[in-house]
């Protein structure tokens, strides 16, 4: 059965809700810029994992001010280690998605004794000149379904877009994008590609052969710069593919983490 459980850290200035489901070795799971939504995905994993899925910071209802505590993106790599003390997860496979993905590598190459696997979901942190990332952020509404999703009609949809009809959704997708993207944009460069070759871990690169966002040549980057990194390819998956192939993605983390 899953609970929530609230912690305080970075010297008491932020109080995060996780999300704990499940049972079996732990795995630390990081959602994607638009908050907490891929709810799907965690229900899936925690069949065959206890699961860790924190809000990122500022998230968490009730903790909003916690966004002013951390400046960079080094305060929140360094604000993640002190949560995974709280927690008491010694080295958990770690899995992220887009943003969470950037998270989770830049956890896993600044202290690779932090992460025993880690799988990175369409993951940002690195730049192309010939093809660069959209700032989805700005990018007009309509366009979102194409750009995002694999089916751009999929139910999944109004947990992105932005719709005045929903105060309460309007609300939740705009704060989550102004938190999350205090720390990733602009995208080059946090300097992230100098340092994954430090990660350790063995990692799996699970990409969406139809994402527009990061497309899967990124993951082929990203596998020239981790040691020993494998690249797996999900059909008919898309940037949000957490979102519309749940149990594919589930899968294959399953598979990877055994």
């Amino acid at each position: 059965m899953a609970k929530e459980q609230k912690v305080s850290v970075w010297g008491d200035r932020v109080h995060p809700r996780v999300n704990i489901s499940g049972s079996g070795s732990p795995l630390v799971y990081l959602h994607g810029g638009y908050g907490p939504i891929e709810t799907e995905l965690v229900e899936e994993l925690s069949r065959h994992h206890t699961v860790y899925a924190p809000d990122h910071v500022g998230l968490t209802p009730g903790d909003e001010d916690a966004i002013k505590a951390l400046d960079d993106f080094w305060d929140l790599v360094l604000y993640y280690y002190d949560l995974f003390d709280k927690l008491g997860l010694k080295s958990p496979a770690v899995a992220g998605h887009s943003f969470g993905a950037m998270v989770a590598a830049e956890i896993a190459a600044t202290d690779p004794t932090r992460v025993s696997k880690l799988v990175l979901i369409n993951a940002l942190g690195l730049w192309r000149q010939d093809r660069p990332i959209p700032n989805s952020i700005i990018t007009a509404q309509t366009a979102l379904p194409e750009l995002l999703f694999h089916d751009p009609h999929h139910p999944a949809l109004k947990r992105i877009i932005l719709n005045p009809e929903d105060q309460e959704g309007f609300i939740r997708i705009t704060w989550a994008l102004g938190c999350t993207s205090k720390f990733y944009w602009p995208i080059p460069d946090k300097g992230l590609k100098k340092r994954l070759h430090r990660i350790t871990a063995p990692t799996l690169l699970l990409w969406g052969k139809d994402d527009r966002v990061t497309p899967p040549i990124y993951a082929e980057e990203f596998k020239k710069l981790i040691p020993n990194a494998k690249v797996e390819l999900i059909g008919d998956g898309a940037h949000m593919m957490p979102l519309e192939e749940p149990a594919k993605v589930a899968l294959a983390i399953t598979k990877f983490l055994k």
